[in-house]
């Protein structure tokens, strides 16, 4: 499979596309929720028309659908293979106005961003860059995010069309393409309709390094307390004043800080995770991640929540919480049950490359997860994502042109092995 991807032009495809503003604006009434989502999603139906997928569509909602049909004759239908990644950042590091740096011949040395010194990919804290020397890496210049989750996704997939397209000796089974919008806010897959996609099975690009294959995630629930004090003013406060925000403080010294912390924790250990406070002496609102592989975990999490919730209304008397739980994605590992195909083909297919590769766990979710809990099998796959959210994020060129050349050879096993 030498020299069939076609690096310098993945490159060039990232590199447009992370400086695209796409972050995902958290508590926006419209989806997507940001201008640039639609403005990346242009620009891929644009460029999958010009490869030839006549079907290429930006929605009503912003999502990109595009079809590849099959080039094998077969007796039995095929197996409709999905591939799926989502356009917008993350709003946890701004990603406006992203200056990609791109350090060729990479030799080990610790990379120092251009836009502020003060950010450092340090060997010491990314093991991964000694096994990358001679590499392309690509940074951002340290003042946003690269944005490499999940472009270096699309970018994957928009190659890997390419590389089909012009290459019709490879084989490949009915193919779906799908980019989907706010998947960093949980919204990814609100609007996508399974039977307009026709997947027998989906992979989404959306993973750390490479060599990975995603099978399990968290199990995920939204925990939303609406703390309710009684405001008057300072100076006739005296016995008639009950400060919401000193509740909520109390609330949050409650939660555990040596166990059931992310902070604190790894693995397989789950969380509870205050995130955001916002209100007044009236009132305030707080939110709680809750994160664990296993669904029984959550409920002890909201009960833990309920129990020091009752503490401090008895703590500060005339105070009222109100817990509410909103269910968010389950452990992807729930649903691939239901198609072993979907792992094991993709374990073959870098067996079939010479390459290793480890079944791994999400300590977080993907759109994967979702559609899966809908009942469309979807691991999730390495696409050399290193860092996320952050300033130092980066990706390796070649762990990208890895990801093409594995989706090729998986693509093959759908048609060989259907």
């Amino acid at each position: 499979m030498a020299h069939l991807v076609n690096a310098s032009r993945l490159l060039g495809r990232f590199v447009r596309y992370v400086q695209i503003d796409t972050t995902a604006c958290d508590g926006a009434t419209t989806y997507p929720s940001s201008p640039g989502q639609w403005e990346l999603g242009r620009l891929l139906v644009a460029e999958l028309l010009e490869m030839g997928l006549a079907d290429a569509d930006q929605d009503a909602h912003g999502l990109v659908w595009a079809s590849l049909p099959a080039n094998v004759p077969s007796d039995v239908p095929l197996p409709v293979v999905a591939l799926c990644a989502h356009l917008d950042t993350s709003p946890e590091t701004s990603g406006r106005g992203v200056r990609p740096q791109v350090f060729r011949q990479y030799q080990g040395q610790d990379l120092v961003l251009p836009g502020d010194p003060s950010q450092v990919i340090r060997v010491a804290d990314n093991p991964e860059l000694a096994a990358l020397h001679g590499k392309t890496i690509i940074t951002s210049d340290g003042t946003t995010l690269l944005g490499a989750d999940d472009k270096a996704g699309v970018a994957v997939i928009m190659e890997l069309v390419h590389t089909l397209v012009e290459h019709p000796h490879l084989a490949r089974p009915p193919l779906r393409i799908l980019f989907t919008c706010d998947e960093e806010i949980g919204r990814g897959v609100e609007y996508v309709d399974l039977a307009r996609l026709g997947a027998t099975v989906a992979y989404t690009l959306d993973g750390h390094g490479s060599g990975q294959i995603d099978v399990e995630t968290f199990s995920a629930d939204l925990a939303t307390l609406h703390i309710r004090g009684i405001n008057i003013h300072p100076s006739i406060a005296k016995g008639r004043m009950v400060n919401a925000v000193r509740a909520a403080a109390a609330l949050i010294d409650r939660l555990p800080r040596d166990r059931l912390a992310p902070e604190v924790t790894s693995g397989r250990e789950g969380f509870l995770h205050p995130y955001n406070v916002q209100g007044g002496v009236a009132e305030v609102t707080l939110n709680v991640l809750l994160r664990d592989f296993e669904d029984a975990a959550l409920a002890d999490y909201a009960r833990l929540l309920r129990t020091a919730a009752d503490e401090v209304e008895r703590q500060f008397p005339g105070c009222r919480i109100e817990l509410e739980i909103t269910p968010q994605y389950r452990n992807l590992a729930q649903g691939l049950a239901r198609e072993p195909r979907a792992v094991r083909y993709a374990q073959e297919a870098f067996r079939r490359l010479g390459r290793p590769c480890r079944l791994t766990i999400i300590r977080g979710g993907t759109d994967g997860a979702l559609l899966t809990q809908r009942g469309l099998p979807t691991p999730n796959l390495s696409t050399g994502e290193h860092n996320p959210h952050s300033p130092l994020e980066w990706t390796c060129l070649e762990e990208m042109v890895e990801a093409v050349e594995m989706l090729v050879e998986l693509a093959r096993l759908w048609v060989e092995q259907p």
